[in-house]
Parts: C-alpha cells; structure tokens; sequence
C-alpha cells in the first residue's frame, strides 16, 4: 500500500523503515489538518499521530482522495471523528499498548522528581551551590496515590506504586478483575481523590473525562498535593489548575501532556515568543514539571508501535479480521 505518514521525525522514519513490511512509505514533517490533508491525494492509507486532527472536514477529504485506512500510530484516538469515518467507510486502526510500562515508568520519574527536586539539587551542584534549603521532600511510602485508570498503563503503574509501598485507591468504570483479586482497592471517584497525597491519571480522553480534574474535584485533594498527567491533556481543565497552584491547594504538578499542545510540543520554539498564556504561567511555577509529550518515548515503545502499525497495515490488506479496530461509539 501506498501510505502517507503524518506528524514525522527522524526517529519515527527510522522505526518506521525498519519494521516496513513492504509497503510505499512517504513521510511528511506536517501535521494532518484542513490544510495539509490535499498531501493525500494518490495514496492508499494515512499514517497518524496524536496531534494530527482527522475531523470531519478533513475526513471528506480523505474519502475523495481516496483513502480508506487510517492507522494511529498511538493508543488515542480522540483526534478522529469516528461517526464520519463510519459513515465514509473509512477505517480506523490503532496501536492499543505499546510498553505500558514506558510511560508508568515516566509517571513516577515525575513524581520522584518533583518530590525529591533532582533537577533542582543538579542545577545548584553545577553553580558550586551545595545547599540542602529548599529541597525536603516526603516519603512515597505510606502516602494514598488515586490512580485514575487501571488499563494497561495504571496496571504497570500500580506494580510500581506497590514496590514504592503506596496505599492505592483506584477508580476506573470498568475494573480491572485480576487487580481486584490481587488486592486493588476500587472506589468511586470522589472517595478516591478524597484526601489523595498524589493523584495520577491513566485514562483516555473522552466525553465523560474531559476536564475531570477541575476546581471542584481539586477540593477534594489532600491540600498539598501532587498532581500527574501522563494520559491526555484535556483531563484537566488548565486554568483551574493554575488557581489551585496559586492558592496551594495543588503543591506539585507534573505534565507529560497538554490540552493545547499541538503547536508546541515537539517543536522547537526556543526561538519564539511563546503566545499560550496558560502554558508560559505553568512554565513559571518552581513546583511544576512539564514534559513533551515523551512518556511513550523509549526504543521498546517505538519498535513496539512501528510493528504493530504494520500488523495493522497488513491485516486490512489481506482482508484479515482487524483485531486493532477502532469502533464509532453507539
């Protein structure tokens, strides 16, 4: 097939070449968006990431091009109009876990770092500046972490909550049976955020969850506490967040993820003025810790999405069952 790869780097041709199971590979630095979609026009099936915008627009487009597969190469897909691609008979492949463990790992070198401020003790060294003012932070052990989601990125998170020995309340519409039995403790939202010391958030980005920590479930947090997102950006709703730092009913707050981040993250904008007020705020508070979106990013998670996506590729090809199908909600 001939397959146009949105939203490229180098490190995604590299992978991408290397697991290639024979397929026409063109990669475009550019997002997919209303502007960018024309690209498409000759090619069988897209290829995008998690800040490529397939909407309904964009999805019209796509039919008349032409294309009849769109293959994520992540596990979201909040960005794809389902209901349209339904409609225009397009369908939508995802990778449903890559080394969940990658990004639990990456949660908790959030967390570690914030409460130990590692980066701020390496910054003093480097300045000859030995001092141990400023940097006292709290014992893991003991402490109640609400873990928001229990899918396959809580479930490796949970594991290293447990080593950390952490008491765990988690919440999940759907819980996980095998964590249950092993001793997980479930609760309704509300309980589990209910005086929480840390809360970290691994679900998906929908209807239901968006901006589901906002200044009435921030209430409920043990007033001090730490805050995680590694999961999808709009979760949380920003400004709220802001006032709950300003006021210090939020102590730490570490972002792998953005609501607004498609004009930033991944970019380099060193360079520039950056025009997001909300961001340029976070950026400024010395108890928040903002990544770019690399909590996917380790050479297990990018062989592991490179092969899947092919799997993906050569099932819809040879008319296979698409095991990795993404179904428009009824």
């Amino acid at each position: 097939m001939r397959i146009a790869v949105f939203s490229t780097y180098r490190y995604d041709q590299d992978f991408l070449e290397r697991f290639n199971t024979g397929h026409e590979l063109t990669f475009f630095s550019a997002a997919l968006n209303e502007l960018t979609v024309s690209l498409t026009e000759g090619y069988d099936a897209i290829c995008i990431f998690v800040n490529d915008i397939a909407n309904a627009a964009v999805l019209e487009k796509l039919a008349e091009n032409g294309i009849k597969l769109i293959v994520l190469r992540c596990a979201g897909y909040n960005n794809v109009d389902l209901l349209a691609a339904e409609r225009l008979n397009i369908q939508v492949l995802r990778v449903p876990a890559y080394s969940p463990e990658a990004i639990a790992e990456h949660a908790m070198a959030m967390i570690l770092t914030l409460n130990r401020k590692t980066h701020k003790a390496y910054n003093r060294i480097r300045e000859g500046n030995f001092s141990l003012e400023k940097l006292m932070g709290f014992n893991l052990f003991g402490c109640k972490v609400a873990l928001i989601g229990t899918g396959n990125i809580g479930k490796a998170f949970y594991k290293i909550l447990k080593g950390f020995g952490c008491r765990v309340v988690a919440y999940d519409p759907f819980p996980d049976q095998e964590l249950q039995a092993g001793g997980l403790h479930y609760d309704s939202l509300v309980n589990a955020l209910h005086d929480a010391e840390i809360v970290s958030l691994h679900c998906p980005l929908n209807a239901e969850s968006l901006h589901m920590v906002n200044a009435e479930s921030l209430k409920l947090f043990k007033k001090g506490a730490m805050l995680i997102n590694t999961s999808r950006g709009g979760l949380i709703q920003t400004a709220e967040v802001i006032e709950a730092l300003k006021s210090g009913q939020l102590g730490y707050l570490g972002l792998d993820v953005y609501e607004q981040e498609s004009s930033l993250f991944f970019h380099d904008r060193s360079e520039d003025v950056i025009q997001d007020d909300l961001i340029a705020r976070l950026i400024s508070f010395p108890n928040v810790l903002i990544t770019s979106h690399q909590g996917f990013f380790t050479n297990e998670a990018m062989e592991q999405i490179a092969t899947v996506t092919f799997e993906n590729v050569d099932a819809f090809a040879a008319q296979k069952v698409l095991v990795n199908q993404v179904i428009a909600p009824r």
